[in-house]
């Protein structure tokens, strides 16, 4: 999408540099057939997503995690530890924040 000079100024201006990234990366040819609005909705999508992503990092980086990169996926020697490898599964998919409950390690 070609945005002017003076509009693109204020999206930078209103702290909108996610949303005018969006915008800039639509190729024009391949979303001809889409309406304004699908447009829209496409580049603010792409914009809250870089925004969540953002805002969970900083968390993770003001957490000041012991190791902020720990993943269940790939929890080494499961066996070895005694982990349950079916609880793991199952914490994985986040279902005990549906149920309010709180976690304990």
């Amino acid at each position: 999408m070609n945005l002017n000079t003076e509009t693109k100024r204020k999206l930078r201006e209103m702290a909108a540099g996610d949303l005018l990234t969006a915008f800039e990366a639509q190729d024009d040819v391949l979303s001809m057939s889409l309406s304004v609005e699908q447009r829209i909705e496409m580049a603010v999508d792409q914009a809250h997503g870089l925004f969540v992503n953002a805002k969970a990092n900083g968390l993770i980086r003001r957490a000041k995690l012991r190791y902020p990169a720990a993943d269940l996926r790939r929890v080494d020697r499961i066996e070895e530890r005694g982990l349950n490898q079916s609880l793991l599964a199952q914490l994985a998919t986040c279902h005990f924040i549906e149920l309010n409950r709180n976690l304990v390690f």
